[in-house]
């Protein structure tokens, strides 16, 4: 494809301006530890949240969603729950604050607050720690995958080379440039390049969410869709089976839907509910998500900066998807029939572009897209050397170095986790396939022992540790021996194994020490099965006073997962033309935003009742104890 001059003026500007953004900022990050990755807890939660969802943006994620929207129609809302994409309603409403509240740097380092400091907690540490660094590697190469298809495509130059007699394509040469311009910020910077470099990021991908919405609103009309697709395409709601037949019409589509296993929609949806649950209350794995959170000023900021991300991330994002996938159904369907079997949807958002955003548009679109890669790809960046060498190198092997010393070996960690994760891009084929491959294999294996940690005082180090274990084992090994089971429906087995690997490994063990459940229970103040620990608080302390919120945060998770459903099928209306359902949707959007506001908003609490020791005094207590 040629690129008009201007379009190359405005991409190179762009580069320019995010990459010196990023080195101007170096010089807050370079202090300490502290700051590099969370920014000494001082950046503005508004700011974090617009990070936060600016590296939700991301190219291989929208390629992804514009395809299951062709495919699926209106149903295709509900397929996110995969993730669950949900799972920041359930941040927002509570596990934000009690994540907050731990005041800690990593999901790693939050393992001495809950299980202290014996072999147990020690197993648990160095396994969150694998598990952290293999999911930033997995979405590194993830992000590889996306933006060397979608680079390649726009610009005209071959890059395809040779190395070490290895033969690399022009995809991977510009995956390659992409990642190697978005490293050279992040590891200079940390986490103040990634959120400055991000709100800017954000805005310019909103900007172009609204150009392409807008301009399959003016070139395709409701009637030319409708025309193109299956009936049912344009429903929101569903029986037990998808009934959705696209024989006449581009007959490899039923090809598809066979093989992801979603013709028993209904059921694969009660799955997918199941499962999300279970996953949002476990919490964040442990990456840029659990880093935004870490990095607010207080639980109230955490909590907040977690709905923010839901309210600006859903509606300027569908609203392009829709406008991508309208395009598509008209234009692209031809070419996509031709494909037979090996349908390859992921070429629809650079065809779209090409074909249909004029000079001057496209370089600000592709900066726009380019950004949301480069979002996604720096914040898993500055998450995974936090692990590394906060949680193995100061905790095990020298802790006693300088800051400057941790810095610096933040960059080669920064750059050693680039690498690796690059290779394994190299080896995958498919967007799809890695989606596939982190969803259903590693997030499956984090469940139960995370889900557990927050609800039952009895899991100690050990169960955690054997649990999580347990699940990535039987969620890597399951679609070896089950090769035609789908990753949705081989779930309750990966999850069976993983909560019997924490039960079984926390019954044969001692019980974590009394004194590190009673601190952690003061200070964070969770729900669950908590009685034991409770009582024994209540008796130092009669001002603790047991969470009974439980009922209305489940019934804000609720509440929340429609507000969010609201702002995914309102912009699908918009570009559909359909502005009676649309209207549905403002409304329903309007009503569970009145009750967030009462019933969540107004009740947060940034520490509970009997807590005594204040932000500074818990930060300084645990900078004593280390």
């Amino acid at each position: 494809m040629y690129l008009h001059t201007v379009d190359i003026v405005i991409i190179i500007v762009y580069f320019a301006g995010i990459l010196g953004l990023g080195f101007y900022l170096s010089k807050l990050a370079s202090k300490n530890l502290d700051a590099y990755f969370l920014g000494g807890n001082k950046i503005p939660w508004y700011y974090l949240g617009l990070s936060n969802a600016s590296g939700m943006f991301d190219i291989s994620g929208t390629m992804w969603t514009v395809s299951i929207l062709f495919i699926y129609g209106l149903k295709s809302a509900w397929l996110p729950w995969l993730w669950p994409v949900w799972n920041q309603v359930f941040l927002m409403i509570f596990l934000a604050i009690w994540l907050r509240r731990s005041n800690v740097m990593t999901g790693a380092e939050w393992i001495k607050t809950r299980f202290g400091d014996g072999q147990g907690a020690q197993l648990s540490h160095i396994i969150v720690v694998v598990f952290a660094v293999i999911t930033v590697i997995g979405f590194i190469a993830y992000g590889f995958e996306g933006i060397g298809k979608f680079s390649s495509i726009f610009f005209a130059y071959d890059l395809s080379f040779t190395f070490l007699g290895m033969d690399f394509t022009s995809e991977e040469g510009y995956g390659l440039i992409f990642m190697g311009l978005t490293t050279l910020y992040v590891i200079k910077g940390g986490i103040y390049s990634v959120v400055g470099t991000e709100v800017l990021q954000f805005f310019i991908m909103t900007f172009s969410c609204i150009v392409i919405g807008i301009i399959a609103m003016m070139t395709v009309s409701p009637e030319q869709v409708y025309a193109f697709v299956p009936e049912g395409w344009d429903e929101f709601f569903f029986g037990w089976r998808l009934d959705m037949d696209w024989s006449g019409i581009m007959n490899s589509v039923n090809y598809r839907i066979e093989q992801d296993g979603f013709e028993l929609f209904g059921y694969a949806l009660i799955l997918m509910i199941l499962k999300g649950i279970m996953v949002s209350i476990a919490g964040p794995v442990p990456s840029y998500d659990m880093q935004r959170v870490l990095a607010t000023g207080t639980p109230k900021e955490a909590a907040k900066m977690s709905g923010l991300v839901i309210l600006v991330l859903f509606f300027p994002r569908y609203f392009m998807i829709a406008g991508l996938t309208v395009l598509a159904i008209i234009f692209f369907s031809p070419e996509l029939s031709a494909m037979g079997h090996d349908l390859d949807f992921e070429m629809i958002l650079p065809y779209a572009i090409n074909n249909f955003i004029p000079v001057g548009f496209m370089g600000i679109m592709l900066a726009g897209l380019i950004a949301a890669f480069m979002s996604t790809f720096a914040a898993f960046v500055n998450a995974a050397p936090a692990y590394l060498v906060n949680d193995i190198y100061k905790k095990y092997i020298n802790p006693n170095a300088s800051d400057r010393t941790y810095v610096r070996l933040s960059y080669a960690a920064s750059l050693t986790v680039v690498i690796v994760g690059i290779l394994f891009g190299f080896v995958v084929e498919t967007i799809h396939e890695l989606t596939v491959w982190i969803v259903g294999g590693l997030y499956g294996g984090y469940i139960a022992a995370n889900l557990l940690k927050w609800i039952w005082w009895r899991l100690n180090g050990y169960g955690y540790f054997w649990g999580m274990l347990a699940g990535i084992v039987a969620a890597l090994t399951t679609p070896t021996l089950f090769p035609n089971l789908t990753a949705l429906f081989a779930f309750p087995i990966v999850f069976g194994f993983s909560l019997g690997g924490t039960i079984i490994g926390t019954l044969l063990t001692p019980p974590t020490e009394s004194a590190v459940l009673k601190r952690f229970y003061t200070d964070v103040r969770p729900w669950g099965w908590w009685k034991p620990v409770q009582e024994a608080c209540m008796a130092e302390n009669p001002a603790i006073k047991p969470n009974t919120d439980f009922k209305r945060d489940m019934f804000n998770c609720a509440v929340g997962v429609a507000w969010q459903m609201a702002m995914v099928v309102m912009p699908i209306y918009l570009v559909l033309g359909e502005y009676g359902k649309m209207g549905v949707s403002i409304a329903v959007f309007a009503a569970t935003s009145v009750i967030l506001k009462f019933n969540w908003l107004d009740k947060i609490e940034d520490y509970p009742e009997g807590t005594q020791l204040k932000e500074d005094e818990i930060r300084g207590r645990m900078k004593t104890e280390d």
